[in-house]
């Protein structure tokens, strides 16, 4: 019977984070300056219940960060098995897009979470990723051949460091066209 009710205490208890984690990445994406109370009450959490899980606002934009992250990591071998890797790669650009206007509101946090060294262990799965995607492309010619892991990840940082205004989403569309056009292979080229 305590076994069953500390199972059960567990399972609220991991229901409950879930449930403020994607109601601040809601949240976050429509305000990036909303406060833990303020999530707190869309997810319909007391601020007990905040605490316990978040000590404070930083400590919550860390756990969406690294969700998010983890996604769009685990997003690249599903990506260029449907898609073409030009096209993957273009896809895995917009779910950074995507992503990265969440983390712009987060920004602050991440940098200093990054400064603490807390944040870098999803370095070297990020620069993975994109690796994996930048070979697939090298390898079916459709990316060029000197197209550099660390030199992309610097073209596509406008991502989470551009302004967030109404025009961000077509903004940010044409700027990784650029970006893509950049990294398209071309048998013109010397």
């Amino acid at each position: 019977m305590e076994q069953s009710r500390r199972r059960a205490t567990r399972s609220d208890a991991r229901d409950n984070r879930e449930r403020i984690i994607e109601t601040a990445r809601r949240v976050l994406t429509e305000n990036p300056r909303a406060t833990l109370q303020s999530i707190a009450r869309a997810a319909n959490v007391g601020q007990g219940t905040m605490y316990r899980h978040f000590s404070c606002r930083e400590a919550l934009l860390l756990a969406v960060y690294r969700e998010d992250i983890e996604v769009l990591i685990d997003a690249v071998p599903q990506l260029l098995k449907e898609q073409p890797p030009l096209e993957a790669l273009r896809l895995w650009f917009d779910r950074l897009a995507a992503y990265g206007r969440i983390k712009h509101g987060a920004c602050l946090a991440v940098e200093a979470a990054t400064r603490a060294d807390q944040g870098t262990q999803y370095y070297a799965p990020v620069f993975a990723a994109l690796d994996r995607l930048l070979t697939a492309g090298k390898e079916a010619q459709q990316v060029r051949a000197d197209a550099d892991v660390d030199e992309v990840l610097l073209l596509v940082s406008f991502l989470w460091r551009a302004d967030s205004g109404p025009d961000w989403h077509k903004r940010s569309q044409h700027m990784l066209t650029i970006v893509i056009d950049g990294l398209r292979a071309d048998t013109h080229r010397r």
